[in-house]
């Protein structure tokens, strides 16, 4: 389990991560959203001791990641594929990580295999493989220890389909066996597809969270009209919360019946009335960050 409480983390004048306060489960995937500059690496580096916290507390399974006897055996953490040492090879990074966490020398070949890099891949310089076969070799540098936690920021970057489906396997079958997963990402829909639990931050503080599929139940209704600024008036005239959803649609915080009737009553004629349940995550994810995002900003 992770605990995080009330974390704060601030640069001089400029606050970074702001009393942020959340859970990632053991036997559930946490997705962990926000757009560039959210504060989602800063909260990361936090939780594994590498930025100290100006104030609350991150704990893994109960202690603090300086506190961990042998970190290696109760986590593993990618945070950079790219910043392993490029001179050495895939199979000396590895090994190098067995030793340092008294894992068995064959633990290296299981991984190897794990994650499909070859017996020639990993005879060379890390400097010579592509990102996504850095990857690979970073997931299999944080499951050397056989830990209970995994830590990972952007594990996805660089990998083709059939190397994020992997991924998305190994994830799901490591949760499934009662590991904490939490796993920061900007690919939307492998998040939608994956996590059991979501976070969204944006300006350092957290705008969201909750069960992947209470946070998709709670999308509304789409409604549309051939008027959209009328829907949009007699709408928030009768209470409601809407927000453009795209191709002249709206998305209402209320039940098609009260978003049906509102409308009936200020004489707008709808053209679209649904249950917003397919409203992806994508979706949901820009509205809670509209005011954090650069290109909302320049909107």
């Amino acid at each position: 389990m992770i605990t995080i409480d009330s974390l704060t983390k601030s640069y001089g004048g400029y606050t970074a991560v702001d009393h942020v306060t959340f859970c990632a489960e053991p036997g559930r995937v946490t997705g962990f959203l926000g757009p560039n500059g959210a504060g989602k690496s800063t909260t990361m580096r936090i939780i594994t001791g590498l930025t100290p916290a100006s104030s609350g507390t991150a704990t893994i399974l109960g202690r603090h990641y300086a506190e961990l006897p042998n970190p290696g055996r109760e986590v593993g953490v990618l945070l950079d594929a790219s910043a392993q040492h490029a001179g050495r090879t895939g199979r000396e990074i590895l090994t190098l990580a067995q030793r340092t966490t008294g894992m068995p020398k064959s633990r290296v070949g299981e991984l190897l295999d794990l994650v499909s890099l070859t017996d020639e891949e990993a005879g060379r310089r890390v400097r010579n493989y592509s990102l996504g076969m850095r990857q690979r070799l970073g997931i299999a540098t944080a499951l050397v220890g056989d830990p209970e936690v995994l830590i990972l920021d952007e594990p996805a970057n660089g990998l083709d389909p059939a190397g994020i489906r992997w991924m998305r396997d190994l994830l799901r079958g490591f949760a499934d066996r009662g590991g904490t997963v939490l796993l920061s990402s900007h690919l939307l829909h492998e998040i939608e597809v994956i996590a059991d639990d979501i976070v969204v931050i944006g300006q350092g503080r957290i705008v969201a969270q909750g069960t992947k599929d209470d946070l998709l139940a709670a999308a509304g209704t789409v409604v549309r009209a051939d008027d959209e600024v009328s829907l949009a008036r007699a709408l928030t005239a009768a209470g409601i919360t809407v927000h453009p959803s795209g191709s002249g649609a709206l998305r209402a915080e209320a039940d098609p019946a009260v978003v049906g009737r509102a409308a009936y009553a200020a004489g707008v004629a709808v053209t679209e009335l649904r249950a917003a349940d397919g409203a992806g995550l994508e979706e949901i994810f820009l509205e809670l960050t509209a005011e954090t995002q650069r290109e909302g900003a320049a909107a």
